[in-house]
């Protein structure tokens, strides 16, 4: 089975993606590591550089951890493709980073995470940034 992390390159990316490590470990699985960035927008801030996920494959091979960075970025909707993918790939847990975010906000804008955390097939842990 699979240990699916959404991670962008931000703290709470790293936080995320580090509780994955500890989790894929703990289960003995393989890490897929899954950056989004949608297609209708010039600049997002959720894409990572190839730089940064060059860093995290670096990262994970000291680590002797069975693992695969994929960027996606024909996506629009971040939660979906995260739940498609945790669904092709049989994930036997997503992790995400967790924002806080006002009430107002939440209603406003949606929540990716909320709709991760409702929708997956398969247990979710959810972190915050350290």
């Amino acid at each position: 089975m699979t240990v699916l992390v959404g991670f962008v390159p931000n703290p709470l990316g790293e936080s995320a993606l580090t509780a994955a490590v500890a989790e894929a470990r703990r289960r003995g699985e393989r890490l897929l590591v899954v950056n989004m960035s949608r297609d209708d927008v010039l600049v997002d801030a959720r894409r990572a550089g190839e730089e940064q996920l060059e860093r995290v494959r670096r990262d994970l091979d000291e680590l002797a951890l069975e693992f695969e960075v994929r960027q996606i970025a024909e996506g629009g909707d971040a939660a979906e493709v995260i739940l498609d993918v945790a669904r092709e790939e049989q994930a036997s847990v997503i992790v995400i980073g967790l924002r806080h975010r006002t009430p107002v906000g939440k209603l406003l804008l949606g929540s990716a995470a909320q709709r991760i955390l409702l929708d997956a097939d398969c247990p979710v842990l959810a972190v915050k940034a350290v």
